[in-house]
């Protein structure tokens, strides 16, 4: 019987933490809202994501973007090297990787992935800042490699 309680009880502490790591929702965040400014004036309203747990889960599970919202990955001023995938995220979406300077060092175009091994994107140079927008995003405003972003609205560092 002493066993069966014991069980239980670990059952019961267990339970919160295995429903929170099947849920399907993005880990909590403060709804960090930005607008990025592109050289031209070309705009992105962005959900900002500057801690690990938001930067690991990005946009995975999200079904659709609007036309000129995306999210920014904010890593301060600590310059990155490492790679984006796209497991479960269900939709292609488009990165620029943005360096200290606030230049755009590469951008990519990104499938989405549904198993293992998914495809790495990764940058050409350091970066501090990744925006991700819908598939083809920058080229249909003209955001090439080497434009600059002229201002920053909201969280971003």
């Amino acid at each position: 019987m002493d066993t069966v309680r014991t069980l239980a009880a670990a059952l019961l502490t267990l339970a919160p933490l295995l429903v929170a790591c099947t849920q399907d929702d993005p880990p909590a965040t403060d709804d960090a809202v930005g607008t990025i400014t592109f050289d031209g004036g070309t705009t992105l309203d962005v959900r900002v994501a500057d801690d690990p747990d938001e930067r690991a889960f990005g946009l995975m599970g999200v079904e659709s973007l609007p036309d000129d919202e995306g999210m920014a990955f904010d890593f301060g001023d600590q310059p990155q090297t490492g790679e984006f995938w796209m497991k479960d995220t269900l939709i292609p979406l488009s990165i620029a990787f943005v360096d200290e300077g606030r230049r755009i060092v590469t951008i990519l175009e990104m499938e989405p992935c549904e198993a293992e091994p998914c495809p790495m994107y990764g940058s050409d140079e350091p970066y501090v800042w990744a925006i991700e927008a819908n598939a083809g995003w920058f080229e249909r405003h003209g955001i090439e490699v080497g434009d600059r972003i002229e201002e920053i609205d909201g969280p971003i560092s």
